[in-house]
């Protein structure tokens, strides 16, 4: 088999691994929101608005040591 055999991929391939990579993103994602979501649960937030709150307020207390 040539080099040339070895680089060509059918539009068929190309078009699952495609897909094969979107759907590996998309479990990467979820595990990265699941993940976000344990940490909020556990920090006892529960909006995106109580979080930024909270940052705010660690930036103030180190600022002010």
């Amino acid at each position: 088999m040539s080099k040339k055999d070895l680089n060509d991929v059918s539009p068929k391939e190309e078009a699952f691994d495609e897909k094969s990579e979107v759907a590996f993103d998309d479990l990467e994602l979820l595990e990265r929101l699941e993940s976000l979501r344990e940490d909020m649960e556990e920090l006892g937030i529960s909006t995106l608005a109580e979080l930024i709150l909270r940052i705010e307020a660690m930036h103030k207390r180190l600022d002010a040591q």
